[in-house]
């Protein structure tokens, strides 16, 4: 009967009824071409060789999966940073390693220019891995003759030694094309070491600033020795020309006239200074070793946006030094001290900063936020980076501190409020924060004063120009993974009034 009824639709109106059979077939054809493709993309989904080998890609936050797909141009631009810190202190870390059996890093499809002797440049897609890494996770590119090995390059960015870690993080820099010439660039290695007693401590910055390498620029020692509840603090300077100054972009060791700082073969810091007292004239002369904890680092990283030039990194977040501190030959000796390092480069005109570095127990903790002179937005969430023996741990970013000004500090004959105590809290979904500061001693600077610290010598602040340095006692509770958090210990910290 189906059949009887469409010969005769098809005979008394023969067009309409082509249009629909024709209709029809597209609409089938439409449908078994979707299907192929929703098959195909599930096979490429559960086939791991085909995103380059394991069984996890990491992408990009913010990525397009869809334009990494099909290939769009905007997908040729993607790049993960800080790769080889999420490789070592990630992907790699013994903290995974119940669960990461390998990683590898892999680049695909690159879009570089390749430069020819005669000047020509042609358009080329590239990409990279690191050969070993690539066969542990079953994805090494075939072969058609020889052999491709790791060469020291790829073992550097995997696995480099103690030493080599120093210098990567924490070399020097020539001041980037929009601020080469600016007389306020400074950049400085800073150490501070704490005495077995928890109340003597010392503050000691190597700087060089202003127009680097080809204007006029210099370098400059700065040692200052603190004692709790003692306001005045000793300060202790030598002043260089650059004839006596040698640093390097590819190296950490720094040398300004007599003091020094050198990465030694098994990563530890030889510090050596030797600086004046300001009216006085008294010397100081110190010798350190100070050995960073192993894996308890910040890496190299641009702070302050696209306002200002401000870089940072932590080499030694958690040290222990020894060594000495004498001061007119009277000798303070150092054996397993608390001690830190940090870098600091970048343009400060009136910049200001909250900062601060202590231990809790058997964490570690590196706050901090960079603000822009003048600004007129709302403040960016600080971050709170937490480690642990096993390296990096977690990563919080409170919107603020609730500091509570209960103390007095003197500065140029002024009695100004500085903080006792300072709150920070942050939930990061079933991860939580709880940081208590607990001011022990606060000194405070004028920054419209020649005698700021840590190579702050610029424009005053209009608003907040005091700089307060304070040291005291941190603790640290919350939950991570599950995990919970709990220590205390001393630190020190920085913020203005």
């Amino acid at each position: 009967m189906i059949l009887l009824l469409a010969f005769r639709s098809l005979l008394d109106k023969p067009l309409r009824t082509a249009f629909l059979l024709l209709g029809y077939a597209c609409g089938v054809g439409v449908m078994i071409t979707l299907l192929s493709i929703g098959e195909a993309l599930m096979l490429q989904a559960s086939d791991e060789r085909l995103v380059g080998g394991g069984e996890l890609t990491v992408l990009p936050e913010g990525v397009d999966i869809e334009v990494l797909k099909t290939g769009g141009l905007g997908g040729l631009f993607f790049s993960i940073d800080h790769s080889r810190f999420v490789y070592r202190q990630l992907l790699a870390a013994p903290r995974l390693h119940s669960h990461v059996a390998a990683a590898a890093p892999q680049s695909e499809g690159k879009l570089l220019y390749l430069r020819l002797p005669d000047g020509r440049e042609l358009p080329v897609r590239a990409g990279g891995e690191i050969p070993s890494l690539q066969h542990a996770v079953g994805a090494a590119t075939p072969l058609t003759a020889g052999t491709w090995a790791d060469d020291d390059h790829d073992r550097r960015w995997y696995a480099p030694s103690p030493a080599e870690l120093r210098h990567e993080v924490d070399r020097f820099h020539l001041p980037p094309a929009e601020v080469r010439g600016d007389s306020t660039w400074a950049e400085w290695h800073y150490f501070n070491v704490l005495s077995a007693d928890e109340r003597r401590w010392a503050f000691i910055s190597f700087i060089i600033g202003g127009a680097v390498p080809d204007g006029r620029w210099g370098g400059q020692v700065l040692v200052t020795l603190h004692e709790q509840g003692n306001p005045r603090a000793r300060r202790f300077t030598a002043t260089l020309q650059p004839t006596e100054i040698d640093f390097s972009t590819e190296r950490a060791d720094l040398r300004l006239g007599e003091s020094t700082v050198r990465v030694l073969p098994n990563g530890d810091y030889a510090v050596r200074a030797r600086a004046l007292e300001d009216g006085s004239r008294t010397p100081v002369e110190l010798e350190l070793t100070v050995r960073p904890a192993p894996r308890q680092y910040f890496p190299a990283a641009s702070l302050g946006g696209d306002a200002v030039v401000s870089g940072y990194a932590v080499p030694a977040l958690r040290a222990e030094a020894d060594g000495t501190l004498c001061v007119a030959g009277r000798c303070e000796r150092y054996r397993r001290a608390q001690a830190y390092h940090d870098h600091n480069w970048g343009v400060w005109r009136g910049v200001t900063w909250e900062w601060g570095a202590a231990r809790a127990g058997d964490y570690t903790v590196l706050f901090g936020r960079v603000e822009p002179p003048d600004s007129v937005a709302a403040p960016q969430p600080l971050f709170v980076y937490v480690t642990d023996s096993l390296g990096y741990l977690a990563l919080f970013r409170p919107r603020d501190i609730r500091y509570e000004d209960g103390r007095r500090a003197m500065v140029g004959g002024r009695s100004i409020a500085v903080p006792s105590r300072g709150v920070m809290i942050d939930v990061r979904g079933g991860d939580t924060l709880r940081i208590e500061l607990l001011v022990d001693d606060a000194t405070a600077t004028d920054t419209r004063t020649a005698e700021a610290e840590r190579g702050d010598q610029t424009v005053a602040r209009a608003r907040r120009p005091y700089f307060i340095q304070m040291k005291g006692r941190m603790r640290l509770t919350g939950r991570v993974d599950g995990r919970v958090l709990a220590g205390e210990g001393v630190g020190f910290f920085e913020t203005y009034r």
